[in-house]
C-alpha cells in the first residue's frame, strides 16, 4: 500500500530535509584563510585552533582532529585493544580473538571498528527510557562473558544513555569504555552531581562533524581524551605512523586519517553557533511534542533530571495498540491502512508526499545481515532463540527491534519554519484518521 495525499496539502516547493548543514559565513572566512596562506593540507592554524576549542568546550585535555567520526572511533577502538591486550602483529587487529560489548541500536560506524580490529561485537539490547544501551542487559552480558574488557556505547539521536549505571558496571568488571558521541555534541549528563558534556565520559571518546550533525565540517571527527600519551599515539597513527627519522620509516601500521585544514576551517566557523543550533532543534522537538498531543504516540524520551539532549533528531514511537499491520524484509516494507491506526511506513510515505524527509529508526545491529551470527544479549540473557516449542517462555525481549518497528525520525532541519513543521504535523494526523 502506498500513501495517497488527497490534495489537501500541497508539497513544499523546496524540500524540507531531515537534518542538513546550516552555514553562517564564518566558515568561508576560515576556509579562505587556509587557501590564502596555502595551508591546504592536514596541518595549519584551523586544525590547531579547533582542537583547542573543542577540547575546552567538551571538557577534556586533548582533542585530535581526524577525517571522520568513524576514523575517530576506529583509532579509539584500536587504542583500547592495545591497552588491554598489548601490541598485535602488523597483520592482525588489536582485538583479535576477543569480544566487545556494543550498543545494538546505532549506526554501524559505532560497531565496524571492532571488526576492523579483528574483534567480535556482542550486541547489548536497548532500554525504553532513553533508547540507549540497557544497563541490565549489559550486566547480564558480563555474567555470560565475564572475560570481556571493552564496552562501546552510543548516545542515540543526541540523547545521553544511562551513563552512571553503565560506568559503574564497567568499573565493576574492569572494562574500558568507548563513548560514541557522534550524534550528541553539546548534550550534557549529570554524573556524580555534576553536569558534564558527552564526549568526555568514556576512557576514549569520539565525535562527528558529518554533514547532517548538529555542527558540521562537511565531514570530519575528533578523538577526545585526558591522556596526552593517548592523544599523541592517535595523532601518530592518523598520519601513517611515521617514525622520527629523516626518511619514511614505519614500525606500526598507520592510517591517512588526519583532518584537512580546510575542513577544520568549516568546523571552526560552526562551533560558535552550536548552542544556537541546539536551541533551534529543541524548539522543533517541543513543537512536535505539542502539535502531536492526543495522537497514540510519544516523542523519543530522555531523563530530564540526568540529561540535557542536543535534540539532534526528533523522533516518535507509535503506541503498540495503534499500529496498523506492517511487514518489512531487508529491503522493502508494506502495510495495510486501518482507521485510527498507522505505522512508520505510512507516516514516512505521507511525509515524503509533501516533499519532506523522514527516516526509519536505526535498524538494530543484531538484525543486520552482516552481524546476524553475533551474540545478542537482553535483560533476560541470550537474545537469540528465545522461544520454546514445548514450554511457554513468555514474550520474547527485543527492545531495539520493537522501537525500530514502531518508531521513525521526523524532519528535524533547523532551517524548517514553524509553518512548514505545522504542515508536517497535519500530515501525521491524517495518517491516524
Amino acid at each position: 500500500m502506498t500513501f495517497r495525499n488527497n490534495g489537501d496539502l500541497q508539497p513544499f516547493e523546496k524540500k524540507v530535509w531531515l537534518s542538513s548543514p546550516t552555514m553562517h559565513g564564518d566558515e568561508a572566512k576560515y576556509m579562505m584563510e587556509a587557501y590564502d596562506t596555502n595551508w591546504m593540507s592536514t596541518v595549519g592554524k584551523n586544525i590547531n585552533v579547533i582542537e583547542k576549542e573543542i577540547a575546552e568546550f567538551v571538557g577534556v585535555k586533548y582533542a585530535v582532529a581526524l577525517s571522520s567520526g568513524t576514523a575517530s572511533l576506529h583509532l579509539a577502538t584500536k587504542l583500547a585493544g592495545e591497552k588491554i591486550y598489548g601490541q598485535p602483529k602488523p597483520n592482525e587487529g588489536t582485538l583479535k580473538g576477543h569480544k566487545v560489548f556494543c550498543s545494538d541500536m546505532t549506526f554501524d560506524a559505532s560497531i565496524n571498528p571492532v571488526a576492523y580490529e579483528d574483534g567480535e561485537a556482542v550486541f547489548i539490547d536497548t532500554e525504553y527510557d532513553t533508547w540507549n544501551m540497557d544497563p541490565k542487559a549489559l550486566e547480564k552480558a558480563f555474567e555470560i562473558y565475564p572475560d570481556v574488557r571493552l564496552v562501546v556505547i552510543a548516545h542515540l539521536y543526541g540523547t545521553p544513555g544511562k551513563i552512571d549505571e553503565i560506568k559503574t558496571i564497567c568499573d565493576k568488571h574492569d572494562a574500558l569504555l568507548i563513548e560514541d558521541a557522534a550524534e550528541s555534541l553539546g548534550a550534557e549528563y549529570k554524573l556524580n552531581g555534576k553536569w558534564i558534556e558527552t564526549g568526555s565520559i568514556g576512557d576514549y571518546n569520539a565525535i562527528s562533524f558529518n554533514g547532517n550533525k548538529i555542527i558540521t565540517g562537511s565531514c570530519g571527527g575528533m578523538f577526545l581524551t585526558d591522556s596526552r600519551e593517548d592523544a599523541d599515539k592517535v595523532r601518530k597513527w592518523s598520519t601513517q605512523s611515521r617514525e622520527d627519522a629523516p626518511w619514511y620509516q614505519h614500525e606500526e601500521i598507520g592510517y591517512n586519517y588526519r583532518m584537512s585544514n580546510v575542513v577544520a576551517g568549516v568546523v571552526r566557523g560552526q562551533l560558535p553557533y552550536l548552542q544556537e543550533h541546539i536551541a533551534q532543534k529543541k524548539a522543533i522537538y517541543e513543537r512536535y511534542k505539542e502539535g502531536l498531543k492526543g495522537l497514540p504516540l510519544k516523542m523519543n524520551p530522555f531523563d530530564p533530571d540526568k540529561s540535557r539532549p542536543n535534540y539532534w533528531l526528533s523522533c516518535l514511537i507509535i503506541d503498540e495498540e495503534a499500529m496498523c499491520k506492517q511487514v518489512r524484509d531487508d529491503n522493502k516494507a508494506i502495510y495495510i491502512p486501518e482507521q485510527g491506526r498507522s505505522c512508520p511506513t505510512e507516516i514516512l510515505e505521507a511525509i515524503a508526499s509533501i516533499n519532506a524527509e523522514g527516516r526509519p529508526i536505526w535498524k538494530p545491529m543484531h538484525s543486520q545481515p552482516i552481524y546476524r551470527s553475533h551474540a545478542f544479549i537482553t535483560s533476560k540473557g541470550n537474545g537469540r532463540g528465545q522461544s520454546n516449542a514445548y514450554i511457554d517462555e513468555g514474550k520474547a525481549t527485543d527492545v531495539g527491534m520493537d522501537i525500530f518497528q514502531r518508531g521513525l525520525c521526523l524532519p528535524s532541519d533547523n532551517k524548517m519554519t514553524a509553518e512548514e513543521q505545522q504542515k508536517i504535523i497535519e500530515v501525521i494526523k491524517m495518517c491516524f484518521r
